[in-house]
């Protein structure tokens, strides 16, 4: 595939070429073929090497791609106000995962300081080395906030990941056949010295996540999600072990594009949600510039929600995006500024629309809500789409 996207630096160029390395080196030694997880994993993770671990930008106007706390404060805002009624039923801590430049646990702060609301601490669980020196620069006046670099054992409060799952490595099955050995694994091999894909027998418990996968047609490709799902367990067991030492409960409020299973295995969905982001441009080819290019799937939220309930965690709410943060509030924080201030609400006016408009990010991005003794509000119910799960 010839690819027309902008040219990388001689130092970037290098960096791919030794992840490029890395990584063919894994491939011989496993008898020329590495799943695609495992291949995901080290474009995304290879220490200093890997996309989130090493040293380019990834958000903003010089990164791959912007996310919905780079847009507009008000997104951060409405979280917080969610956020404030859950802190009432758990300890007043917030862990995020994941945080980006940190715009989103600074806004989060700022709207709960405003509020009357004292925060202990904020822990951020964040693997790139990039964005952690942002975060730092971005939350020095929160003294507040931590840095992890992998869960702790037991946590009492608000767990927050905004556009977390979709990083995490996806298996690729595809369908070769009707019958026994339908389904096959399609991981990653070398033909010369490029990557290629090789397909090997499938382990029936990866196709276990797919409903009705025995009526999809041959030849479908689609992802599916035992490292995310993993995640979600360890997630359950780290809220399950804070309540039982605090005696106080916990939940996890986690946003994503995705779908539930049986939207995301649809018949006409035969090629899967695979996607590759790099300087704002969109393409397919996840063997393009090894490192230099963020990869991604849409979540299965089905996969996820029976991750967390099979954990102890209690399905607290699911519902879009646009729901979400209408029901938290979004529009009143909108009206602080004066429509007869054009210069600076039109600018606003158009984020939210961004963020909660059918046609850009309102419908494709949900919002589950997993937690332990604790409970949305109210306003959340009338939106809540668990039954679709």
């Amino acid at each position: 595939m010839q690819l027309q996207l902008p040219e990388p630096s001689h130092d970037a160029l290098d960096a791919s070429r030794a992840l490029h390395d890395l990584i063919a080196g894994e491939i011989r030694r496993n008898d020329g073929w590495i799943s695609f997880a495992r291949y995901m994993e080290l474009l995304l993770y290879a220490p200093n090497l890997g996309y989130y671990s090493g040293g380019a930008a990834k958000l903003g106007k010089d990164g791959d791609f912007t996310t919905a706390p780079e847009i507009t404060p008000l997104f951060g805002g409405a979280l917080a106000h969610v956020i404030a009624g859950l802190l009432a039923q758990t300890a007043p801590q917030i862990m995020e995962f994941g945080a980006g430049t940190g715009k989103l646990a600074r806004d989060i702060l700022s709207e709960l300081a405003a509020m009357g609301i004292a925060v202990e601490s904020y822990t951020i669980v964040d693997l790139s080395g990039e964005l952690r020196a942002r975060q730092q620069e971005t939350l020095r006046d929160f003294p507040q906030v931590s840095w992890l670099e992998r869960m702790p054992a037991a946590f009492s409060g608000v767990v927050l990941g905004n556009e977390v799952l979709d990083a995490m490595p996806v298996n690729l099955v595809i369908k070769s056949a009707q019958g026994e050995q339908a389904w096959q694994e399609r991981g990653v091999g070398l033909s010369g010295d490029s990557f290629t894909f090789v397909d090997r027998p499938c382990d029936s418990a990866l196709v276990a996540q797919i409903p009705d996968a025995d009526a999809l047609p041959a030849g479908y490709l689609t992802e599916v999600h035992p490292v995310a799902s993993g995640f979600m367990r360890s997630l359950a067991a780290m809220i399950d072990a804070g309540a039982s030492e605090s005696g106080r409960g916990g939940a996890a409020i986690l946003i994503d594009y995705g779908f539930p299973a049986r939207e995301y295995y649809l018949g006409q969905r035969s090629q899967g949600t695979l996607m590759c982001h790099y300087r704002h441009h969109s393409h397919p080819d996840p063997f393009y510039l090894p490192g230099l290019q963020d990869v991604t799937a849409h979540v299965d939220f089905t996969a996820m929600a029976h991750a967390a309930v099979e954990g102890g965690l209690e399905m607290l709410g699911y519902t879009s995006q646009a729901a979400f943060l209408l029901a938290a509030g979004i529009g009143d924080l909108l009206m602080r500024t004066s429509p007869e201030d054009p210069l600076r609400y039109l600018p606003q006016a158009n984020a939210l629309q961004k963020l909660i408009s059918p046609a850009e990010m309102g419908e494709l991005f949900k919002v589950l809500v997993v937690g332990r003794h604790a409970e949305l509000p109210d306003s959340f119910v009338r939106s809540d789409r668990s039954h679709r799960l």
